[in-house]
């Protein structure tokens, strides 16, 4: 694919819906949630420096989108509403992020069970080691 490929020719916001919806030239369409765009927001913050640095994002199941801003002509940056704002979205993992999204989501969800954790930020997690 080429970089005009995997540049959508629409981002629309749905904010009551909270999600991202991006169009292709080649027909294909991905409705992003908030939620899964910050829990894989591409920022050092999220990814960490290196394999193995990888921080789980937990409560971030309400998470919208504040604002859009486009970085040149090959990435936008997502202001979410809990303040996050340092992750740069390229057009080509914007359009990875749509095409993997069921299986990425599953493995987040299943890391937040094998850690204990919470999408929802109005319930804490304490795990005992019983």
């Amino acid at each position: 694919m080429t970089e005009q490929t995997l540049r959508p020719i629409n981002i629309q916001l749905h904010s009551r819906s909270r999600e991202l919806e991006l169009e292709y030239a080649n027909g294909q369409s991905f409705h992003l949630g908030c939620e899964y765009l910050r829990v894989y927001s591409p920022s050092a913050e999220v990814v960490g420096h290196g394999p193995g640095e990888e921080v789980l994002q937990t409560g971030k199941m309400n998470v919208g989108i504040k604002a859009i801003k486009p970085v040149g002509n090959y990435a936008i940056q997502l202001e979410f509403d809990d303040g996050h704002d340092s992750g740069i979205y390229s057009w080509d993992y914007l359009y990875r992020l749509g095409t993997e999204m069921q299986q990425r989501w599953q493995n987040y969800l299943s890391r937040m069970e094998a850690e204990g954790a919470n999408r929802d930020p109005d319930v804490q997690v304490i795990k005992l080691g019983l």
